[in-house]
């Protein structure tokens, strides 16, 4: 199911630490980043945070500049953006400004503390996600129930940890505030646990006053049926290559991606690249690699249309070469329709030899796109 962009924003010492043990929260931002923060909560549907922030912290997570809000409402959005927090017991403190300000507020809880949640008498819905609280289930519950496509998480670390550790952050907004805690009673913005391996891909860093900004995304692919965050951006990376085939009236256009564990981008392709007119994206990208790469095991083929099972123009279709190459994990946005092939069926294919075949259907339509020529799609 899809999930909300989910960007993860906090701001830390040189040391790591989120706050220090005293009794008010240390201002660990700027002005000037205080109000870059304000244009990023302006910018999204809803805001996160962990129900130890609300009593920690007791912040009221406001969109403050009216012109910002005015916008929102110009664009026929709400005012606020929608306030979620989540609490495993339930256990919520009802004077907590967050309860008492901004718009519409929503709690994710267990089945068990929903009873609990509810008899508060808070001013907000209360959504049990079962007898544990499955991130999943509440990243799907607000795309689909609340209509939220981007999502913005202000804590704490604990939350921060999770969403990392389970692949579900698109992007991590991190600044570095100019001073030390040196207090291991403080919290720490991330804790200790299994992370995805590789490096995250720095996408911007900016002064802003005293503190710095640095904008950073995961490069490492999911393993398994479930998608990670990185799964999404190589597989849209895939359907951009897709729009750069030359356009055919016999053949689709494809743009297809291989990564390996680490997130290591291996080779890329598309369709008709090099002005070979029968060469597909796969086959394109595959042919850039020595095939005794020892990466390729471990690696993801991301490709913007089903590999094909069949093909005309030469003997070993896509879903043959990613077998043959010893890859077993394979991303696709769309499955390859009737158009040139009966029953084209390559995910199949790859299945029954045990390659993991994820379709991500919320990138369909991207991966269609260059293909709105042909009568099929």
């Amino acid at each position: 199911m899809p999930y909300p962009y989910v960007l993860l924003s906090a701001a830390v010492s040189l040391d790591g630490y989120l706050d220090d043990t005293g009794p008010e929260r240390l201002l660990l931002s700027s002005p000037a980043d205080f109000d870059r923060v304000d244009e990023v909560r302006a910018s999204v549907d809803s805001i996160l945070v962990g129900a130890g922030t609300i009593r920690a912290d007791n912040p009221r997570l406001l969109v403050n500049s009216p012109e910002r809000r005015a916008a929102r409402v110009a664009a026929g959005k709400p005012e606020y953006p929608l306030k979620v927090t989540v609490s495993g017991s339930g256990d919520l403190d009802p004077d907590a400004k967050f309860w008492h300000t901004g718009g519409e507020k929503l709690v994710f809880t267990t089945d068990k503390g929903a009873g609990r949640a509810r008899s508060l008498g808070l001013a907000a819905d209360v959504a049990p996600l079962g007898p544990d609280l499955d991130w999943r289930r509440l990243l799907e519950h607000l795309h689909d129930a609340r209509g939220v496509r981007r999502l913005m998480v202000e804590g704490g670390g604990t939350i921060h940890t999770q969403l990392l550790q389970q692949g579900l952050a698109d992007e991590l907004q991190l600044v570095l505030a100019p001073l030390f805690v040196g207090d291991p009673d403080a919290p720490r913005l991330f804790g200790p646990g299994a992370y995805q391996g590789g490096r995250l891909r720095l996408t911007e860093t900016r002064r802003i006053e005293d503190v710095v900004l640095m904008r950073y995304e995961p490069t490492a692919p999911g393993t398994g049926p479930l998608p990670a965050a990185a799964d999404r951006h190589w597989l849209a990376l895939a359907c951009e290559l897709a729009a750069q085939c030359p356009p055919s009236r016999t053949a689709f256009s494809v743009g297809a991606v291989i990564v390996a564990a680490d997130g290591t981008e291996l080779a890329r392709g598309h369709s008709r690249e090099a002005g070979d007119p029968v060469v597909h994206a796969e086959e394109a990208a595959l042919a850039k690699l020595d095939p005794a790469d020892p990466r390729l095991a471990a690696a993801t083929v991301y490709s913007s249309l089903e590999p094909c099972a069949h093909r005309a123009s030469r003997p070993r279709p896509c879903a043959r070469l990613i077998l043959d190459a010893g890859v077993r994990r394979v991303v696709t946005a769309w499955r390859e329709p009737d158009t040139f092939v009966t029953e084209a069926d390559g995910s199949g294919l790859l299945a029954s030899r045990g390659v993991e075949v994820v379709v991500l259907p919320e990138y369909e339509e991207q991966a269609k796109a260059p293909n709105r020529h042909l009568s099929g799609p």
